[in-house]
């Protein structure tokens, strides 16, 4: 509430100032600073080739309204997105041999209500790894679960109630990051980015934007002599925020 120092300084409405100039001039009376605004703007690229570190930290500068202090990985593994980074970052996963700060299921996260700026996700990107043992997907691909033919082989399934709770532990304006990819599996292709950004919709969230991540290399089995899809060679980075506007 603005008030005045004193009856004199009171003037006629006739000779009231803009709403703006009395604003600014109550402000500076009273020594309140201005709220600072970047002014070291840069745009950002819907493409992107390089790493997903390098890649995250951007996005955690260019998307959230102000700069996150609390920040949860929600399937941190083995942290590889945070290696270099001077953040302060919250690592869950439920396979303790990891060893997170946290080890627990991303469906039901020990944490209180809007306890987070940001969460990040990162599914597993493939379901099941088939019969041949030798292949490095777990490893490569965040092959730890299973899809069962109940379920069209896909994770579909889980992200409802992994948004759900990403949803309850965010802050109003929050922003949630998940880096998704689409595959092909039993000869059709699953859209994953598309499921998850549907789940997210339902779930509360307002999808932001969308950054493609070109991969150094597809997913490829020397034993797929013919392939009737192109090769995935790319991945997304989904932006979505704990509002009803992005902007």
């Amino acid at each position: 509430m603005l008030t005045r120092t004193s009856k004199s300084s009171h003037k006629p409405s006739s000779l009231l100032l803009p709403l703006e100039e009395t604003v600014a001039q109550e402000r500076t009376a009273n020594n309140v600073k201005e709220p600072t605004h970047k002014t070291n703007y840069k745009p950002l690229s819907s493409i992107w080739d390089g790493e997903d570190a390098e890649l995250l930290e951007q996005l955690l500068d260019f998307y959230p309204r102000a700069q996150p202090r609390a920040i949860l990985d929600a399937t941190v593994n083995g942290g590889r997105f945070w290696r270099g980074s001077k953040r302060s970052v919250i690592g869950m996963d439920i396979e303790a041999g990891h060893r997170p700060n946290v080890v627990a299921d991303n469906t039901l996260m020990p944490f209180g209500n809007e306890s987070f700026d940001v969460v990040v996700y990162d599914p597993p990107h493939i379901p099941n790894q088939g019969k041949d043992k030798s292949k490095d997907f777990n490893v490569r691909f965040g092959l730890v679960l299973r899809s069962s033919k109940e379920h069209g082989y896909t994770f579909s399934h889980t992200y409802p109630p992994f948004l759900r709770e990403a949803f309850r532990v965010l802050k109003p304006e929050g922003i949630l990051l998940c880096k998704i990819a689409d595959y092909i599996h039993d000869h059709q292709y699953q859209w994953a980015h598309v499921d998850f950004i549907q789940a997210a919709s339902a779930a509360g969230f307002r999808p932001c934007d969308c950054i493609v991540k070109i991969r150094k290399g597809p997913i490829i089995d020397p034993k797929w002599k013919v392939a009737h899809h192109s090769r995935r060679q790319h991945c997304y980075w989904l932006v979505f925020r704990k509002s009803e506007k992005c902007e």
